[in-house]
């Protein structure tokens, strides 16, 4: 080599590829990992494990955790509105709440049918939903049977007009015919004034007048002007509105708290903040085997006629109040296949734990087994502390994976 000639340093292919391959083995691993966090930091995936020791109220109640249990500063339990509630033992009013729909009382619902055949002339009731009372007119008729029955009426009044100085038994006869053709025109539901009319004018009308024989709405109507209608066609139904019944269904492990007579508390939707009261008037004896509910049914005033048939309502039946343990509704957290809660230990973790859960009124949850009279559980932001307790289970357990140097959330200090 002369003088001038450059000195080149050699540099080693393999330590180029070695770094290389290093890079991407770290990168696999923090994908794997992150794939990791995000399918298990999802709440409810997380396995169960059984607790040694029983923390449960009663002989029969093994507490089992599940997740890990972490540690959170008051600073961090403020930021997040993390607040504590003891767990109780003492009465706990059982409350029974179902959706229910106001519909018609059979017992009120009649239906108009024509005694006779003929043809309708007018209509004074012609749409769903008017109103009506008892002797308002419905309709005008024409019935050749009502023409002949108003003739034979006529016939009978003037012959025992002419019968006035004859025997007592031909005019007991002469009157009794007229009574005949009096009963006759009543049954066919001719008011008492219109018979009189025709025997005061002594014409017969070719059109008759029908009216109501009851009060109320009309919610069908299955007749129109000009038709031929027979005997015993349903052209009306009428609804008495005053009283209405609320039908809703009950579980079947709700049936023992309700009876007959059981005061019934309703909410409407259409009618907010209106709380009305009624009483259960029936329970149905058949328990429908798919939804395990048997269906009640429940007698309510209806003044002013505010309470529409179709109308959603919740009813809430309020049972006897029964000891028992519980704890806050917010306390619980259902994720569909268990029911969890934290409990605060002694040294301040918080532990998951499995419970089980009974009846519930609008601010306390039952729990048949799992923690004890005395215990402290999280009673706000419980979703939030599970995701913590899962992200933590998740990062944890990856600790002795090569390049992952993560502690579980319990052993880092806030």
């Amino acid at each position: 080599m002369t003088g001038n000639a450059k000195s080149t340093s050699t540099v080693s292919p393999f330590g180029s590829a070695s770094r290389r391959r290093n890079m991407i083995v770290a990168a696999s691993l923090i994908g794997v990992a992150l794939l990791v966090v995000i399918l298990f930091a999802v709440p409810g995936r997380e396995k169960s494990s059984p607790a040694a020791t029983n923390h449960a109220h009663g002989p029969a109640s093994a507490p089992s955790t599940t997740g890990t249990p972490l540690m959170i500063s008051a600073e961090a339990a403020q930021r997040i509105g993390v607040t504590f509630a003891p767990v109780t033992l003492g009465p706990l009013a059982r409350e029974i709440r179902t959706v229910a729909q106001v519909t018609y009382d059979e017992t009120r619902v009649k239906t108009i049918s024509p005694k006779i055949d003929g043809w309708v002339e007018q209509l004074y009731v012609n749409f769903n939903g008017q109103p009506v009372s008892v002797g308002q007119p419905l309709l005008t008729i024409y019935s050749p049977m009502l023409v002949s029955a108003q003739e034979e009426l006529l016939l009978a009044t003037r012959l025992s007009g002419s019968l006035s100085g004859a025997s007592s038994e031909a005019r007991s006869g002469s009157n009794d015919l007229a009574a005949a053709a009096r009963r006759r025109l009543q049954y066919w539901d001719i008011s008492s004034a219109e018979i009189e009319r025709i025997e005061r004018t002594g014409q017969v009308r070719k059109n008759l007048t029908l009216r109501s024989p009851v009060s109320g709405v009309v919610i069908e109507k299955n007749v129109l002007g000009g038709q031929k209608i027979m005997s015993g066609d349903a052209v009306y139904k009428v609804a008495d509105l005053s009283v209405v019944w609320i039908e809703g269904e009950v579980f079947e492990r709700d049936l023992p708290a309700v009876r007959v007579g059981t005061i019934v508390k309703a909410d409407f939707d259409a009618l907010p903040g209106e709380e009305r009261a009624g009483r259960v008037s029936y329970l149905y004896p058949v328990l429908n085997p798919e939804t395990r509910t048997a269906r009640i049914r429940v007698a309510m005033v209806n003044p002013g006629m505010r309470l529409k048939p179709g109308m959603y309502a919740t009813i809430r039946i309020e049972g006897a109040a029964e000891t028992a343990l519980s704890v806050p509704r917010s306390a619980v957290l259902s994720t569909g296949e268990r029911n969890l809660v934290f409990v605060r230990r002694a040294d301040g973790m918080l532990e998951p734990r499995v419970v089980m859960i009974g009846a519930s009124t609008e601010d306390r949850t039952q729990v048949i087994s799992g923690v004890k009279v005395g215990e402290t559980v999280v009673a706000s932001a419980t979703f939030l502390v599970d995701a913590e307790s899962n992200l933590g289970s998740s990062l944890g357990g990856m600790g002795d994976m090569p390049g992952m140097d993560i502690a579980k959330p319990s052993d880092r200090k806030e």
